[in-house]
């Protein structure tokens, strides 16, 4: 069987940086952010399994973070060592298992409200603060198993942007959004099984930037809440009345945050 690469958007030349996108999204929504870095960067954005112009995984039920990792290995091949990452939502958790695996070759990390929502099962069982996301997959869940996956994007969108928001996406916008909720079972599967453990993030000595959306889900926060505590240093930079979906619907925000981050790193 051929071995499955990723689909890879690339520009700039310098130092590396890696761009990994959240779920029921592509590369594509690095674009902004490739063209304000490529100038001194050399930038590149992998779509994920599934994702995008990339190959599918073999299973819509089951994947763990580091498979995603080990997808894009390539990704970080071509972008030299030390490199930086950027991760937003599940693209940030797959950042944060890439930083752990590969000490020495990380110069940096840049995430939005990375999904681990493992490290607070692993710190309160439920009910607790991730309660809102698991509710919304079951409820996705339930529309996929009745072939309804227009409504499965109604639960997942709706639940991370704010009620109304699937039935306000643009029309163009919904078929890919809506055939991507396929992959909800795997992505709550790798993001609520992950096995490691809130204290091993504590051997991350690098800079690191966490931002947060002021009207994101309680979801997004608790994550933080747990997770923040063992990052050393981090820079924690909030951005009030914007959602978990900033990256993507305010993206020069956002992008500017990052870029300064990388200055001065």
């Amino acid at each position: 069987m051929p071995i499955a690469h990723p689909y890879v958007r690339e520009a700039g030349k310098g130092p590396g940086v890696v761009c990994i996108h959240a779920n029921a999204s592509s590369s594509a929504q690095w674009r902004d952010l490739i063209e304000l870095l490529s100038g001194n960067h050399r930038v590149l954005a992998p779509d994920s399994y599934g994702a995008g112009k990339s190959p599918d995984w073999h299973s819509d039920r089951e994947i763990a973070l580091q498979d995603e990792v080990n997808f894009i290995e390539p990704v970080f091949e071509l972008a030299g060592s030390p490199f930086t990452l950027v991760g937003h939502s599940y693209g940030a958790a797959v950042a944060l298992i890439a930083a752990l695996a590969n000490p020495g070759r990380i110069r940096a990390l840049a995430m939005y409200e990375p999904t681990l929502f493992a490290l607070v099962d692993g710190q309160s069982p439920p009910p607790n603060g991730v309660d809102g996301i698991r509710n919304a997959v079951y409820a996705a869940v339930e529309a996929l198993d009745v072939g309804d996956s227009d409504a499965a994007a109604g639960h997942f969108i709706d639940f991370w942007m704010g009620t109304g928001s699937w039935s306000a996406t643009p029309s163009q916008r919904k078929p890919a959004i809506a055939e991507s909720m396929a992959n909800v079972r795997r992505w709550s599967h790798a993001l609520l099984a992950e096995p490691t453990t809130v204290d091993a993030f504590a051997a991350l000595d690098i800079p690191i930037l966490y931002m947060l959306g002021g009207s994101s889900p309680e979801s997004a926060h608790a994550v933080a809440r747990v997770l923040l505590p063992v990052l050393r240093g981090a820079r924690v930079v909030e951005f009030p009345g914007l959602g978990h979906m900033a990256p993507v619907t305010h993206p020069q925000v956002i992008n500017a945050e990052i870029a300064k981050f990388l200055n001065e790193v």
